[in-house]
């Protein structure tokens, strides 16, 4: 399988305030590292995080520095993807440092729906599509080419659905967000 993970790591986090987000304990872990572990334990070729310098240290990942955060989402999307072509990989698995609940078996689900370069399944509730998601190296060139803060959505808009409760989509925008996330933890 030549599947490379790619943790996207370099947003702004402007809603949650002036910390730096990811960095923000959770369950006594920085809130990035949750994702970042359970990626880790996946069976993919290579693992990638496209991080803005500085800040979270990511173990088992290539970090990928995005100079600009400010460009948007796709920024970063597009140097994830150009790692991951540049290491041969066959299709992506891109997830957001700021979900931490996804679990290890819904990443597995997304992996075994690769079936080569036209592969494209995403993550939802059954309403809505959203990261993580799988995309083959026949959408490689539409993802390097997006622009702005809005991700892939028009693409995730043809995959095949990976259903997951709201609960494992869980993405921690503010601290309010982080609080709810971290109430969760508590038996």
């Amino acid at each position: 399988m030549t599947i490379a993970a790619v943790l996207l790591a370099a947003g702004r986090s402007t809603r949650f305030g002036t910390a730096d987000k990811l960095a923000a304990p959770l369950g006594g872990v920085p809130l990035g590292l949750h994702a970042a572990g359970t990626l880790a334990a996946l069976p993919v070729s290579a693992r990638f995080v496209v991080a803005w310098p500085g800040g979270v240290q990511w173990p088992a990942f290539e970090v990928v520095p995005n100079a600009r955060p400010d460009a948007g989402m796709a920024d970063s999307i597009a140097l994830g993807v150009a790692a991951a072509r540049r290491a041969g990989a066959g299709a992506v698995l891109i997830a957001l440092a700021d979900m931490p609940f996804v679990s290890a078996a819904h990443f597995r689900a997304l992996l075994a729906l690769y079936r080569g370069p036209e592969s494209l399944a995403a993550s939802g509730d059954g309403t809505v599509r959203m990261p993580p998601a799988l995309f083959g190296s026949d959408w490689f060139a539409a993802l390097e080419g997006l622009s702005g803060d809005r991700g892939a959505r028009a693409i995730l808009d043809r995959a095949e659905l990976v259903l997951a409760d709201d609960d494992q989509l869980l993405d921690i925008d503010s601290a309010a967000d982080l609080g709810k996330a971290q109430a969760r933890l508590v038996p």
